[in-house]
């Protein structure tokens, strides 16, 4: 099995910046949409929107999201 190493987050020095995917409009998949730090108290975030870079957007639970019915 392959190990990844992901980047010491720059902010805290403590988490790692992990990579999300999403997926787009038309269905298609989007990798590495954002990358957030794992330390919860650190917060950082970069995602990319419609090919603008924005930086430490807030932060929202997903346990308040409704899935979209299919």
């Amino acid at each position: 099995m392959e190990q990844f190493s992901f980047p010491k987050c720059q902010k805290c020095e403590t988490g790692d910046l992990v990579p999300l995917s999403d997926f787009g409009s038309q269905g298609a998949a989007i990798h590495y949409k954002a990358w957030v730090c794992t330390n919860p108290e650190c917060g950082y975030n970069l995602k990319i929107r419609n090919g603008d870079v924005y930086l430490n957007e807030s932060i929202m639970s997903g346990t308040l999201h409704n899935s979209r019915a299919r």
